[in-house]
């Protein structure tokens, strides 16, 4: 089954818990801490391969979590890290930060790594707070924690021409004898469900062609199966638009080139403007006078369309330079060749044409990756509330962060805890809300009385 679209939950692995310890042994029966650091938690890393055409794996896996760092140990022994999780998408992929939608990686080439979330730091042992003054500290740091985080996958094809037209035109079957694919064939509407792709090899280059599901009319605003997979065409540098010159089933040739030019356009400006070959398919099944005047009238029309086309284009031109703003207006040259995937007329010379489109033709561009910080850690917000018993309520990533390393129970510890809320301005702000001598301040589940 394909599926080109996926929300899943992500969460790198917490760090390990920082250990309590002390030298004991018969030679130093008061030694002092030895403690060591909890491990790093994995990290949670996409990897973009070749091998995957689909997210269907996705389907059911919604939630990915790496494991967490180990604690630390006696003698200063440092915890294990956890194993990263490695997550492989095919290549194409770009990924979504849910909430805001902006996109915080493209993973198009083949083995391109992306790592999305780090780990939690692992928490220090009590050696690490020994000091001349406090010698014996019997406290440690707990390991960062990290939050889950919503992502959303979507994968867009990556090829250099993009096949289009109505069902059953006979992309599959061109597809099927201009490179190693083997696409379901058969002679009925959307035999095409998923995106194909193939290699095709002329001479000593080669280039990919993705066989795109059918389009109808409407496919843009979401009608039929276009809408879902017109974004497999977005990175394409060159398209193949397929036309049914035989009309056989009672489809207008001239209407079809105009319809599906309509809604290229409406779902993207950028791939109107791409160039274009039109592949006049099916030409086996006319004889050779009425393919012959068929194809003249074809092309006809299509060069009134194109010439109305290139007038509108050179107005719009006129009009935006008298506003004193500056345009480049893209004038497509169309190329018209007629073919037949059965009896392989003319399909050298289509691979020739489309070769000597595309090496002229710059690579598509990356998908922009917006500049923020998707992995970014709350550790300085102070938040500030009251309860209706007039008592107040610390909260926030400066707090979380401050007490991984305090054990409100024991006495240094907690010394050393009020010291830093002095030092770093949380008692000044506590202040200016009011907070009096004798008032109770509230931190997680802990609760303690402010003295001056």
């Amino acid at each position: 089954m394909f599926l080109d679209k996926a929300k899943i939950t992500i969460k790198a692995g917490d760090g390990g818990k920082g250990a309590i310890s002390f030298i004991r042994n018969k030679m130093t029966a008061t030694g002092g801490p030895d403690g060591g650091d909890g491990g790093k938690g994995g990290d949670i890393v996409f990897k973009a391969t070749k091998n995957l055409n689909t997210l269907y794996g996705f389907r059911y896996k919604r939630k990915t979590i790496a494991e967490n760092g180990h604690d630390g140990g006696k003698t200063n022994c440092t915890g294990k890290n956890g194993k990263d999780v490695i997550i492989e998408v095919p290549c194409g992929t770009v990924i979504y930060d849910a909430t805001s939608n902006k996109v915080i990686a493209d993973m198009r080439e083949d083995r391109q790594l992306f790592t999305a979330l780090k780990g939690g730091l692992g928490g220090r042992g009590n050696s690490y707070f020994a000091t001349s003054t406090r010698r014996a500290p019997r406290f440690s740091q707990t390991g960062e924690i990290c939050e889950e985080k919503e992502i959303i996958l979507e994968l867009k094809t990556i090829a250099d021409v993009g096949l289009v037209g109505f069902p059953n035109v006979g992309k599959s079957t061109l597809l099927s004898v201009i490179s190693a694919a083997r696409p379901k064939i058969a002679d009925y509407a959307f035999t095409t469900l998923t995106p194909n792709l193939g290699v095709v090899s002329y001479f000593e280059n080669i280039f990919v062609v993705a066989d795109i599901p059918g389009l109808i009319e409407g496919a843009s605003e979401g009608i039929g199966l276009g809408h879902d997979f017109l974004k497999h065409i977005e990175r394409v540098r060159l398209i193949l638009h397929m036309v049914d010159i035989s009309e056989t089933d009672g489809r207008n040739a001239v209407e079809d080139y105009k319809i599906l030019n309509k809604e290229l356009k409406n779902y993207s400006q950028k791939l109107a403007e791409l160039p274009q070959i039109i592949a006049l398919t099916k030409c086996d099944l006319l004889k050779e006078q009425i393919l012959k005047q068929k194809i003249e009238n074809f092309k006809i029309e299509v060069t009134k369309i194109l010439n109305k086309n290139r007038e509108e284009k050179l107005q719009h031109t006129k009009n935006v330079v008298e506003n004193e703003k500056v345009e480049t207006v893209n004038e497509n040259l169309v190329e018209i060749i007629p073919i037949s995937a059965v009896t392989l007329y003319n399909i050298d010379k289509l691979k020739g044409l489309i070769w000597n489109k595309l090496k002229d033709l710059p690579q598509s561009d990356d998908i922009e990756v917006e500049e923020f910080d998707f992995d970014k850690r709350d550790k300085v917000s102070v938040e500030i509330s009251q309860k209706t018993d007039g008592s107040f309520v610390l909260s926030g990533g400066y707090i979380d962060n401050l007490i991984r390393g305090v054990v409100l129970s024991d006495f240094v510890s907690f010394a050393y805890f009020q010291k830093r809320l002095k030092q770093d301005g949380v008692i000044d702000k506590l202040k200016e809300k009011g907070l009096k001598d004798g008032d109770t301040i509230h931190i997680k589940d802990i609760a303690f009385e402010y003295m001056e």
